[in-house]
């Protein structure tokens, strides 16, 4: 589907005038030559709305019209394109997209909540309209992910999308390894430079990642939008001795979000992962943001860049704005959203891979033994074993045990979360664990 590329000027409306918002004013203005060059036609901001009209934003709004109302903004006659920049699965953003598409407006979004929630039914209003609805920014900031899997690579089969969708996250981990420093010390880190929020919750819980994957795992396979079929894990329960065992088992911790083809149907998963020190995403470090590609024909495909910031963001949301100007209107999910199949949950206790399974165990004579008996019972074969035991006390047997808690870390060879799930049961029925078992799910190339 394409609409007529513009031969006058394209207006935009501006709803939501934060660090992307005011960067996006900054950029149109600063590329309008080299942008009137390439599409043949010029692009220019005429309206713009925000709550507060008085904020110094380090922006130029002389002669653009403010509107305290957003929707008022999104059905404005001076207006042919709005720029949701509002944030949010509801109230203002939704109000703001559906009076926008309503009245046959195209629309440019960030809101990878509001997608991730609404995306079907935006899609088919626009679609009925025959108005673009392009939302490049709402997935990894500045990297071309939706366009690559939308129209590069169009010709391929994908069979598995996966990456750090999370700065923040990404952050984190990169500082408690490097440091050895605790998760609450390097959140605080965090928040103070401002790459974390006061609550903090929707991204290290791993919510704001589960809304990208649900949009990812939607191009990718064809399928509609299923973000309540995403199980998700945060990272708050990663402790320095977790990244400590990972490096010397010749690996890294990242929270990855992962949507995977199965035979059973497909994989959404988010959640803390082992990935191999080699590769490509395992350099990935500080709030910088990859996706990798698994798909027939180009193989393995990483995109690596910057997942947020002003600059990093904006630039999506102009490109958006080009393909508009340019007549460029693709399906919003890459096929029309009545072609889009019915997604096939697969749970995640049917997840098959290898596992790091960290049990805080008591030092006693046995206690390894009746682990692996209980793994071998579920048929888990266990690939490498490390017990890391305390200095000798005067309590300590002749043998070197103390009986107090020591870490016992298994790497195993592939299995079901089920049954790792079954066996970890087991063990703490039988009295050998001194704390909740920490699991972590091995991806390997």
């Amino acid at each position: 589907m394409t609409h007529e590329p513009v031969k006058q000027t394209l207006r935009l409306g501006i709803a939501g005038l934060g660090t992307v918002g005011a960067s996006v004013v900054q950029m149109i203005a600063r590329r309008a030559d080299a942008l009137e060059a390439a599409i043949g036609a010029p692009i220019r901001v005429t309206a713009v709305s925000a709550r507060d009209r008085h904020r110094d934003r380090g922006v130029d709004l002389s002669g653009l019209t403010w509107f305290d109302d957003p929707v008022a903004l999104a059905t404005a006659s001076e207006v042919d394109c709005v720029v949701e920049l509002i944030g949010g699965a509801d109230g203002a953003a939704k109000a703001v997209v559906e009076a926008a598409i309503g009245t046959g407006k195209h629309v440019v979004t960030a809101n990878k909540a509001l997608l991730a929630r609404h995306g079907a039914a935006l899609a088919r209003a626009a679609e009925a309209r025959g108005v673009a609805l392009a939302y490049e920014a709402s997935v990894a900031g500045g990297i071309p992910v939706i366009k690559a899997l939308r129209e590069g690579l169009a010709g391929n089969a994908v069979s598995r999308v996966y990456g750090i969708l999370n700065g923040t996250c990404n952050y984190i981990l990169s500082r408690m390894e490097a440091e050895g420093l605790t998760f609450e010390a390097c959140l605080k880190d965090a928040q103070a430079l401002g790459y974390a929020e006061a609550d903090p919750t929707f991204d290290v819980e791993g919510f704001d990642t589960a809304h990208k994957l649900s949009i990812l795992t939607s191009l990718a396979f064809g399928v509609e939008i299923d973000a309540e079929g995403v199980s998700v894990e945060g990272i708050s329960a990663i402790q320095p001795l977790d990244l400590a065992m990972a490096d010397e088992l010749g690996y890294r911790i990242k929270l990855l979000g992962v949507a995977q083809l199965t035979e059973a149907g497909i994989e959404q998963r988010v959640h803390p992962t082992m990935v191999p020190k080699a590769s490509a995403i395992a350099q990935v470090m500080g709030v910088t943001n990859a996706v990798t590609i698994d798909a027939d024909a180009v193989g393995e495909l990483t995109l690596i860049g910057p997942g947020a910031g002003g600059n990093a963001t904006a630039s999506a949301v102009v490109a958006d704005i080009a393909d508009v100007a340019s007549g460029l209107n693709r399906p919003v999910f890459g096929r029309p959203v009545d072609r889009l199949s019915p997604p096939r949950r697969v749970e995640m206790q049917r997840h098959e891979g290898g596992y790091y399974v960290r049990l805080t165990v008591h030092d006693r004579r046995g206690v390894a033994a009746g682990v692996a008996t209980r793994m071998a019972e579920r048929e888990i074969s266990i690939e490498s074993i490390v017990q890391r035991r305390l200095e000798k006390d005067a309590s300590s047997d002749p043998h070197g045990r103390s009986g107090r808690p020591v870490p016992l870390v298994l790497i195993t060879y592939a299995a079901t979360e089920g049954n790792i799930r079954a066996a970890l049961d087991a063990i703490a029925a039988d009295g050998l664990l001194a704390e909740t078992p920490q699991l972590i799910r091995i991806e390997r190339e």
